[in-house]
């Protein structure tokens, strides 16, 4: 099982970034899948939720309205958009499989949001 992320970066305050898993190992399309992300001195925070059908997501209320969990499991891929970025959006953020975390998950992003 791999998972790798990409795309994270720096992004000013209100811009967007997408961040793309790519899934191998195993068939996507038969696991629910996450993003997590962790700050320095903030606790581990489930970000988004996709179903294995990809018909039900989920989100925290702190991203609620601004990202975009995705997948598309021809590709074995899945992304999570992130809109109108907020400093308090800075973390490293990982792909994991299934709802709990970190039976698979991958190596992480570091997403910064700052001026």
């Amino acid at each position: 099982v791999q998972l790798v992320e990409s795309g994270g970066g720096l992004v000013q305050p209100g811009g967007s970034l997408r961040l793309s898993c790519a899934a191998s190992g195993f068939t996507l399309s038969s696991f629910a899948m996450t993003w997590y992300r962790q700050a320095p001195r903030k606790e581990r925070e489930l970000v988004a939720y996709i179903s294995s059908t990809g018909g039900s997501t989920n989100y925290a209320d702190s991203v609620k309205g601004r990202f975009t969990i995705s997948r598309d499991d021809i590709k074995n891929t899945v992304a999570l958009q992130m809109n109108s970025l907020k400093s308090e959006d800075t973390a490293v953020y990982y792909c994991n499989r299934g709802l709990r975390y970190g039976d698979y998950r991958g190596q992480g992003t570091q997403v910064t949001v700052s001026s």
